[in-house]
């Protein structure tokens, strides 16, 4: 049995449906299990076993373990959640779970990345030195970030941009996904940090003149001041500290720091990453296609 956490999440859910395609056994954790089986399900009916858990519910996690021999480990969702996945690789070893790969982020240890770039440490030191078989994965910015652009874009509207022309290795987060079931399934991955990316390095004015060009109207970028990305990000509810990291994240891609293409990939995958447009293509329909 495989437990993901964060199942109902980009990489988790993705995760749960590769799993469970390839006929594995796999157990979803979520604080809601009705949305996590909408995810899981393969259109044949089978997938996941869902079972519901919460992090501030130790029992609930020790449950879910329970005859677990692999975890996929998602702890880490803002400043207020770095020991989560310290906690969460003692339960698995606890439970005699053998394997672990955590979901961490590009830039993690890196001081000019910031506080941001500190949230993933404790998770990540805590599965390395867990006994158990492990694998950290870090990749660099999703393209399903820019569906948050889809709003803007039916409007005709210009889509926000925070990072100026700062470049990044963008990947498409089903190889994300793809990498993570590889690490579950085989112990010739453990002991790795694989930092995954795209194959080319692409700016938000790059990805909005792919997108233009994949949905045949045009898309202007607006591009913000860090006061007004504060005030973008406060607007769509997010507190001081998590606005904060996300900022010093955005000066650091804009500063050109997050330019990185890696092969790991290929490595893991025996093939190329998908590139942005691949992922455009394919997610159209999301973006109100013309």
């Amino acid at each position: 049995m495989i437990l993901i956490t964060g199942a109902t999440g980009t990489i988790g859910s993705d995760v749960v449906r590769q799993l469970a395609r390839r006929g594995e056994k796999v157990r979803a954790l979520t604080r809601d299990p009705s949305k996590a089986r909408a995810r899981a399900q393969l259109p044949d009916g089978t997938g996941a076993e869902v079972v519901r858990g919460d992090y501030l519910d130790p029992a609930s996690v020790d449950a879910a373990m329970s005859g677990v021999s692999a975890v996929f480990l998602v702890g880490v969702l803002g400043p207020d959640d770095t020991d989560r996945d310290r906690a969460l690789v003692e339960q698995a070893r606890a439970a005699g779970v053998r394997r672990v790969v955590k979901l961490s982020a590009i830039g993690t240890g890196d001081p000019a990345v910031g506080r941001v770039g500190s949230w993933h440490l404790p998770g990540e030191q805590a599965v390395r030195e867990s006994g158990l078989e492990w694998t950290v994965l870090r990749p660099s910015s999703f393209a399903s970030n820019t569906l948050s652009w889809a709003e803007a874009i039916r409007a005709d509207e210009p889509v926000p941009n925070m990072t100026g022309d700062g470049m990044q290795g963008v990947i498409d987060p089903r190889d994300v996904a793809e990498v993570a079931v590889e690490a579950l399934l085989s112990a010739r991955h453990a002991g790795h940090t694989y930092t995954l990316t795209g194959p080319e390095t692409i700016s938000v004015p790059d990805q909005a003149a792919i997108l233009a060009e994949v949905l045949g109207r045009p898309i202007a970028t607006l591009d913000l001041t860090p006061d007004e990305s504060r005030a973008r990000l406060a607007e769509w509810g997010m507190d001081a500290a998590y606005a904060e990291g996300v900022l010093a994240g955005s000066a650091y891609v804009r500063g050109g720091r997050n330019a990185v293409v890696t092969e790991e990939v290929r490595q893991v995958l025996g093939r190329p990453p998908r590139t942005y447009r691949e992922w455009a293509v394919d997610h159209r329909a999301a973006f109100g296609e013309s």
